[in-house]
């Protein structure tokens, strides 16, 4: 591959990044974008690599997820810098109730678990509300039923859940604290672009 071929290809991934409403994956920049040039998914890897290195000190960054790569807000960005970049988008942060958030680490931390289990834990029911809400999002499906009496439906998180939370794999969820520990907890989330 020559220097120019090599640059445009470079641009044409940074530029896909941008204009992309989700995460993209080496295969499907390979397969969608790539189509007319033969490349394989190291050379893709590596043209990925120098963008990420590129961005390292900027206000965004190229980051992995569960589906791919995507460009967020640094998470270190100044509160004051914060403020301002926070205007600019329309859509407010949604909030969630603690209710929902337990359930969801209960999944995430206990997959696949039962709707009733879940309830166990927690000591009281499981809105259904909340199980819509998780559903609708996707960040979390039904991966098959417990073979008891009733075969209730068993969750676990998604991709979807992972790319959220800017997360590769469930082996990058923190470390438990035991319950006594927990207070109020808040969830620092980054923006992607």
């Amino acid at each position: 591959m020559t220097t120019v071929e090599k640059i445009k290809i470079a641009k044409l991934i940074e530029a896909a990044f941008f204009v992309s409403d989700g995460p993209l994956s080496v295969k499907q920049i390979k397969t969608e974008l790539l189509v007319n040039y033969q490349l394989n998914h190291q050379q893709i890897r590596d043209v990925i690599g120098e963008l990420v290195i590129k961005y390292k000190n900027s206000g965004v960054n190229l980051v992995q997820v569960a589906s791919g790569y995507r460009f967020e807000t640094i998470s270190e960005l100044n509160e004051d810098l914060a403020i301002f970049v926070a205007k600019l988008t329309k859509e407010k942060a949604p909030k969630y109730s603690r209710a929902l958030l337990e359930t969801l680490a209960l999944i995430a931390y206990k997959q696949p678990i039962t709707r009733g289990e879940i309830e166990e834990i927690r000591g009281v029911a499981v809105s259904s509300y909340i199980m819509k809400t998780l559903l609708e999002r996707n960040w979390v499906k039904v991966v098959g039923n417990k073979e008891v009496p009733g075969r209730p439906s068993l969750y676990a998180t998604t991709k979807a859940f992972l790319d959220y939370f800017s997360l590769t794999s469930l082996s990058q969820l923190p470390e438990l604290l035991p319950m006594a520990d927990l207070g109020a907890i808040d969830i620092p989330l980054q923006a992607s672009v």
